[in-house]
């Protein structure tokens, strides 16, 4: 498998320090303390972590669905990661809408909490208090 790297840079003081963002492949862009702890322009790593596991969990559940005898026509999930103080990240909210034809809605909640336990990130956050999941079917 291959190794992803990504790398983060930044400059000056806590409040006043610009800093740059890079992976190996598309994103690449600016954050700054108001940008992470205020609702400035720019990103912050938890959005990169909400990213990476919106990513991660859809592609996991697209594929048990697929498993399942269920191709899925889309599979949609944000992840709302919630800093709270110290500061650390005390909870993760995941919200996904999935079109997929002849699923029951008891098998899908089955596959979307297998997706959610499984997927690699939700793995490799298990340090986080709380990753809860609202999963819905869509026509």
């Amino acid at each position: 498998m291959p190794i992803r790297k990504s790398e983060a840079t930044w400059r000056g003081t806590l409040k006043e320090g610009p800093a740059h963002e890079a992976g190996q492949r598309p994103y690449e862009g600016p954050y700054t303390y108001s940008s992470r702890f205020e609702e400035a322009a720019g990103t912050n790593p938890e959005e990169l972590v909400g990213a990476a596991h919106a990513g991660c969990f859809s592609m996991f559940l697209a594929a048990l669905l697929t498993d399942a005898g269920y191709p899925p026509e889309r599979v949609s999930t944000t992840a709302s990661v919630h800093l709270g103080t110290g500061p650390t990240i005390d909870r993760i909210q995941l919200n996904t809408e999935a079109a997929v034809p002849g699923v029951s809605e008891a098998e899908f909640q089955e596959l979307a909490a297998q997706a959610k336990a499984r997927c690699p990130v939700s793995k490799a956050l298990a340090a986080v208090p709380e990753i809860s999941l609202n999963a819905k079917l869509v026509g």
